[in-house]
């Protein structure tokens, strides 16, 4: 039986076009997957342990939409995108529309579930809990709301509002894709859309909560809040590398 590693090889991309990032995050996938099938087809009793990693992004104003979103989500067309100097791409991962942009926080964890558990529920439960203890420390009391994947403020009351969407891809139990934290977004972006595809409820922002401004300091403290929860949560442990791998 192979080991399982709870390392997470991380890198910070900085400013990355999203097809760019989507197709590093399908390398690193394959490269798992690939690892575990050669682990599974070898008679020497020899298995290698898989990698799992962790990047952090920021897009440029993008509107992606899952496999199994509804284009009608999309309240403007590509006149209007061309203004906002956005894009629409349509990707792999499950759930409905969404909005990544300037002053967002995006974490694409590329992890073996085989490392930790092989639970898909439990993993997105998890990452939400992340987010929640993130939250916490700024005094806000994040929720989940029931059938509505990520992480929501004032859950059953007239101004519930999303502050951290998510979706994932799974392969072999390997996942990618992962959540946006809105921290100092322009969620004016966020009113051409029915984020996520769910009607009647708003979007915030840690900035918009907290009535505070925040800075390029203040984004490199949320994300390492970020890899202290995670590793709480997961188990997991945090190692930087600087180079861009398995490619």
């Amino acid at each position: 039986m192979t080991t399982q590693n709870k390392t997470l090889l991380f890198r910070d991309l900085g400013l990355m076009d999203y097809p760019e990032a989507f197709e590093y995050q399908e390398t690193l996938m394959k490269s798992i997957i690939e690892l575990k099938l050669k682990n599974r087809d070898r008679t020497d009793g020899i298995q290698e342990t898989t990698p799992n990693y962790f990047l952090f992004v920021e897009h440029p104003h993008v509107y992606t939409i899952g496999k199994s979103g509804d284009s009608h989500n999309m309240l403007i067309d590509q006149e209007k995108l061309d203004q906002l100097n956005a894009t629409f791409i349509q990707t792999n991962r499950g759930g409905d529309i969404t909005y990544h942009g300037f002053g967002q926080i995006v974490g694409y964890p590329i992890i073996d579930l085989d490392n930790f558990q092989s639970d898909i529920h439990l993993y997105m439960r998890n990452l939400e809990e992340v987010i929640i203890r993130v939250l916490e420390e700024y005094g806000l009391k994040g929720e989940r709301s029931e059938g509505e994947t990520g992480v929501w403020l004032d859950v059953g009351r007239p101004f519930a509002r999303k502050i951290c969407a998510m979706g994932v891809k799974t392969s072999k139990w390997v996942t990618m894709h992962g959540f946006a934290l809105n921290v100092m977004t322009d969620l004016s972006y966020f009113e051409y859309i029915i984020p996520c595809g769910i009607k009647g409820k708003a979007v915030s922002s840690l900035q918009r909560e907290l009535g505070k401004e925040f800075s390029t300091e203040d984004i490199t403290e949320v994300k390492n809040k970020i890899q202290t929860h995670f590793n709480a949560v997961f188990g997991s442990e945090f190692l930087h590398y600087c180079e861009k791998i398995a490619q």
